[in-house]
């Protein structure tokens, strides 16, 4: 069988760049939480999307929660959140104990629709925050999103795991809100293994947060704690990676533009494939190339999936959209068309290998095997 072709796998940079901050900090023994790496991590990512500071986390997730937690999101609390994401988006607002509130997708973006979230706020006239999605690095209408977040005097959260190098009118995602958050999972643009990262312009809360991810010990010979903590903050080896990572960041969104645009070029003639839209303003980072199929198509999503599986290459359908998951069935979902957006992409959307180390060949195979489909 022909090797394995992933969805999105790491991808450490050819100069080795990863393996010269980690060695560094094993040469100082300074390999625990906090240190060179951590620091420096967090100014040059901090300089790279253009914002003020940023807090090395251990995860996106964590990020999400320390960004409620400095909203002071608590129980009884009205969160928005777009509904069509992975349930990590979601999951800090219940540890909260908030109420998520769902907003469905528009068809020109994928992302939040912003019809729907004037819709919502008509509903529920006081939410303590809105959290919206860069789905698959694709920026939403942030613009339109955070006026209308400002008309009602409501944070806004970007959720943009996914979306670290994309812009809008040249503004990076995570910079348009109050707070930002970034992901470094094992399978997004850049990875640190695992870890995140808290961005704002906000020097005092974003200090407030390093010190909640710290266990909030306050400043005193013995351990004191005057509040509740979190085991958040990443640590000096994990940092490492993320500083050569970051340094071959603008190389791999390139990399995976060209995957894009090889399966736009690939399908042009399949009437029934249609690629994720590119909105107008925007440089989408590409991290997963997505496609949806026509309704009326002789194949159907899962054709796909399994034929790819068979060959030994890995997709994935849409993300199942939050309202419709067992664990959210209780909370309100806010939709504008009759027949909800996300509903239908998930149920038409195929994600297709978008692995940066894939050759142009190995992509090539995929986009025969799903055009034979089709003959």
């Amino acid at each position: 069988m022909e090797s394995r072709i992933f969805l999105a796998s790491p991808h450490m940079s050819d100069e080795k760049y990863e393996q010269k901050y980690v060695k560094e900090a094993f040469d100082t023994n300074w390999i625990a939480p906090l240190g060179e790496n951590v620091n420096k991590f967090e100014e040059e990512l901090a300089s790279y999307v253009r914002t003020k500071n940023a807090a090395a986390l251990s995860a996106g997730t964590a990020a999400i929660h320390m960004a409620l937690k400095a909203l002071d999101v608590k129980k009884g609390d009205i969160v928005f959140c777009s509904t069509l994401t992975f349930s990590a988006t979601v999951n800090p607002v219940i540890y909260q104990n908030a109420t998520p509130v769902f907003i469905d997708s528009e068809r020109e973006t994928w992302n939040m629709s912003p019809k729907a979230l004037e819709k919502a706020f008509e509903k529920y006239p006081n939410p303590k925050a809105v959290i919206v999605v860069h789905l698959y690095g694709t920026p939403a209408k942030i613009e339109e999103i955070k006026r209308i977040c400002d008309n009602h005097n409501v944070p806004l959260v970007e959720d943009a795991a996914e979306s670290l190098g994309a812009t809008y009118n040249g503004k990076q995602t995570g910079t348009f809100g109050k707070y930002g958050i970034f992901s470094f999972n094992g399978n997004k643009i850049i990875t640190t293994s695992g870890g995140g990262m808290l961005v704002s312009d906000d020097e005092e809360r974003i200090q407030k947060v390093r010190f909640w991810a710290t266990q909030a010990r306050e400043k005193a010979r013995h351990y004191e704690h005057k509040e509740i903590g979190y085991n958040y903050r990443m640590s000096n080896i994990v940092a490492g990676i993320g500083r050569g990572q970051l340094k071959v960041l603008d190389k791999r969104i390139e990399q995976k533009t060209d995957i894009y645009y090889n399966y736009k070029e690939g399908f042009k003639e399949i009437k029934d494939i249609e690629m994720q839209p590119i909105p107008e303003n925007t440089k989408p980072n590409h991290w997963l190339s997505v496609i949806t199929l026509k309704e009326d198509s002789k194949v159907k999503p899962l054709d796909i999936m399994e034929a790819l599986e068979k060959e030994n290459i890995e997709s994935r359908p849409v993300w199942k959209p939050m309202h419709m998951q067992p664990v959210f069935k209780d909370y309100d979902f806010i939709k504008v068309e009759e027949k909800p957006v996300s509903e239908d992409l998930f149920l038409r959307g195929v994600c297709l290998p978008s692995d940066t180390k894939m050759t142009k060949e190995e992509q090539e195979r995929v986009i025969g095997i799903i055009k034979k489909l089709f003959d």
